[in-house]
């Protein structure tokens, strides 16, 4: 196959200025001084990366804020040039890298289109017979011969996608801007970034959401701090990207972690109930019986919880409640009144486990409540909001929509099936 993008050792480095002068006062000032030297620091966007993408291929580039992805869509569209290395382009290219880029803003909407048009090496017969279809599908044309400067954001970037999506290219490059339309007109350009799918163009996308990366793309590059840290498979890297995300966040939430003292504030805050009996610690412990904050889709987990009881509390109900940290939903509130499994008393200090042999949430981060009630569920003594938090890492299932994973089993029957249907026989019987 023919490549469409390369690069080879590519690196991109900026000079930020850090004590620009902020008024004409202060740079007559500054022009007065005889140490001219003002402080700059070097940036480097891109360092010594390399990839190939193949004509017809549709790649996601993913990774964090400031990882690279815009200067990389910059240089192949040819706005920025590297520092050093090498870019190999092979065919037309077209991009949408933020709100309005390339318009002027005191052309109307149809100059721009035949301005961008032309920039692309478009003649006037070819932009003539796309400019129509375009327009209408930018929804515009009470608006396309006023200045582009007159226009709504929403406006702007119905018309910068109808453009670079209709003037025949060959790569096209999508930013996650396009994302910020109207629910319809995302419907249709994601219909229409389909259609250029299907036609074989080159297309590289880049997003912070992984469910559009995993529609669109076929193979993906995830940038960290301005290198490739992955490459291939669009599954494979997307899960491996997505993990490093979720470590990274249990971190910072580890590091945020408040004192003994502001703990203890905050745990009081959290808690309700009479208090003859209270839950002092949840721990999650792995298939191995080892401690952990991490588990991933299907795995054993078992959930510990340590117990201290002032005095004798006969035939207690223990639960949990578990929530999706982001949307505060609750999944599942067991207790042991459900199975039933009756705990004769707890009296000082103990533990009660909660034992799950195939966890079913889905990736991201999850919160847990602990409460211990009489056995009729009628009096609280003790009810504690988020006292443990844990993540489940992508592996363990290929299911990626919603809360859990079902793992239902699919079964096909080819042909009719009426005659061993047993509500069909029924029927029939009692006819």
């Amino acid at each position: 196959m023919t490549t469409a993008i390369e690069f080879s050792q590519v690196s991109k480095v900026f000079r930020l200025q850090r004590d620009r002068p902020r008024s004409f006062q202060e740079m007559f000032v500054r022009a007065l001084r005889r140490n001219h030297n003002h402080a700059t620091q070097e940036f480097w966007a891109l360092r010594d990366v390399s990839f190939h993408i193949e004509a017809g291929d549709h790649v996601g580039l993913i990774g964090r804020n400031g990882a690279g992805k815009s200067t990389t869509l910059k240089l192949i569209s040819r706005i920025i040039q590297p520092t050093r290395g090498k870019i190999t382009v092979n065919g037309r290219v077209t991009a949408l890298l933020e709100l309005g880029a390339g318009f002027h803003p005191d052309l109307s909407g149809r100059d721009n289109i035949s301005l961008n048009g032309a920039v692309m090496g478009l003649t006037r017969r070819e932009i003539a017979r796309k400019i129509d279809e375009i327009i209408e599908f930018a929804e515009i044309e009470d608006f396309i011969d006023v200045p582009v400067k007159d226009y709504s954001s929403g406006m702007y970037l119905r018309l910068a996608f109808s453009a670079a999506a209709h003037l025949d290219p060959e790569i096209l490059l999508l930013d996650e801007v396009f994302a910020v339309g109207d629910q319809g007109f995302q419907q249709k350009s994601q219909e229409r970034i389909q259609g250029l799918r299907k036609r074989g163009i080159t297309i590289l996308f880049v997003s912070h959401s992984m469910e559009a990366v995993l529609q669109t793309c076929k193979r993906a590059i995830w940038l960290e701090r301005g290198q490739v840290q992955a490459a291939g498979d669009v599954s494979a890297v997307s899960a491996a990207y997505y993990e490093d995300t979720l470590i990274k966040m249990a971190e910072k939430q580890a590091a945020r972690a408040p004192t003994s003292a502001e703990q203890a504030l905050e745990d009081q805050q959290k808690r309700l109930g009479s208090g003859e009996a209270r839950i002092e610690r949840v721990e999650l412990i792995d298939a191995d019986g080892r401690p952990t904050r991490f588990t991933h889709t299907n795995a054993r987990l078992t959930v510990r919880l340590r117990y201290f009881a002032g005095e004798r509390v006969e035939q207690p109900l223990i639960g949990v409640a578990f929530y999706r940290a982001d949307q505060r939903i609750r999944i599942a509130g067991p207790n042991n009144t459900m199975q039933p499994y009756k705990i004769p008393y707890i009296e000082g200090r103990g533990f009660v486990d909660y034992v799950i042999d195939r966890l079913p949430f889905l990736p991201g981060d999850y919160l847990i409540d602990a409460a211990i009630y009489d056995w009729d569920d009628t009096h609280r003594y003790d009810y504690w909001n988020e006292c443990a938090r844990f993540t489940v890492l992508p592996g363990g299932t290929r299911e990626r929509y919603g809360l859990i994973a079902l793992e239902g089993e699919w079964r096909h029957s080819a042909g009719d099936d009426s005659a061993e249907s047993p509500e069909l026989a029924f029927v029939q019987a009692a006819r």
